[in-house]
């Protein structure tokens, strides 16, 4: 049986952790404040837990609160996927697809298969959810996203495929105060004693390991000061002074003012974006969707 009482107060403690506040969060929900703070007291009292704690600064969550708080969003999430399905069914819409995407797919590759895949389906809604690359194995298996447009490589599981859309040379992104920076092109061997951005290995193994090999064919092991989970960051921490990172080269539109793009002598290539889906999932959509990217995406080499 649907305990619809704890969806309700789920909801409610979701508004207020998001708002930190209990004034703002009734406000929100057009409600007043006392029946919210009641309810968010039988909701503590159901779970024998202390999910907030009240003070004149605010409301905080406690570190029991902020445990459950990533449940209850992924709850949330689904509620309203389940909520837009039946819309969909009650209005004839044929069906619905979830990308998740990292920065680089969203810029260069969604725009034109999205636009696609619309003219040939109009009727099929399509959501895109931004994700690091570490989250898309995870997301996929979960069944909370359809296909997944990351930065991926290797073996991804037994029930995960993969096709590569894009390999692009790497590039060394470096501050624009750095003493390289107004190179043309530099060689890695120039980079041997800085302090390097990297990406997580566990974002992509292969990618991780093929950098740290080509780092070592030009005489050096890279010196990590900081691992990210997405190359957005990588810039970011560029940007910081807090090292070089290396990243592909058509990533010129992300650049901030304060950071340089330096071509690499050596010509290493390094999977941009990867398409991924459970193949175990009945989902006629998909297929259509591998059509598209076909015509679109040439297998990258």
């Amino acid at each position: 049986m649907i305990n619809f009482r704890l969806i309700r107060h789920l909801w409610l403690f979701l508004a207020v952790a998001e708002e930190e506040h209990f004034g703002r969060a009734a406000a929100k929900l057009g409600m007043s404040q006392p029946p919210l703070t009641e309810q968010i007291k039988q909701l503590e009292h159901a779970l024998k837990v202390k999910l907030f704690e009240r003070s004149r600064r605010g409301t905080q969550l406690t570190p029991v609160g902020r445990a459950v708080l990533p449940a209850v969003q992924q709850f949330a999430r689904q509620l309203q996927q389940l909520e837009s399905a039946v819309q969909e069914a009650v209005t004839g819409h044929s069906g619905t697809l979830t990308f998740g995407a990292i920065t680089v797919a969203m810029l260069e590759v969604l725009p034109p298969l999205i636009e696609e895949i619309k003219r040939r389906h109009p009727d099929i809604t399509v959501r895109v959810r931004e994700i690091d690359s570490a989250e898309a194995v995870p997301l996929l298996q979960a069944g909370e996203i359809d296909m997944a447009f990351a930065r991926l490589d290797g073996y991804l599981g037994a029930d995960i495929r993969s096709n590569t859309l894009l390999r692009t040379p790497l590039a060394a992104a470096v501050p624009k105060s750095h003493r390289l920076s107004g190179k043309a092109q530099i060689s890695l061997a120039d980079l041997a004693d800085e302090a390097f951005v990297m990406f997580e290995r566990k974002v992509s193994p292969a990618s991780f390991d093929a950098l740290l090999a080509t780092c070592r064919q030009a005489g050096f092991s890279p010196r990590i000061l900081h691992e990210v989970r997405s190359v957005s960051l990588q810039i970011a921490f560029v940007g910081c002074n807090q090292g070089v990172a290396l990243v592909p080269a058509s990533l010129t539109q992300l650049l901030p003012a304060n950071v340089v793009l330096l071509p690499l002598q050596e010509a290493t290539r390094i999977t941009t974006v990867a398409a991924a889906w459970q193949h175990t999932r009945d989902n006629r959509l998909i297929a259509s969707v591998l059509t598209v990217l076909d015509q679109q995406w040439p297998k990258a080499v």
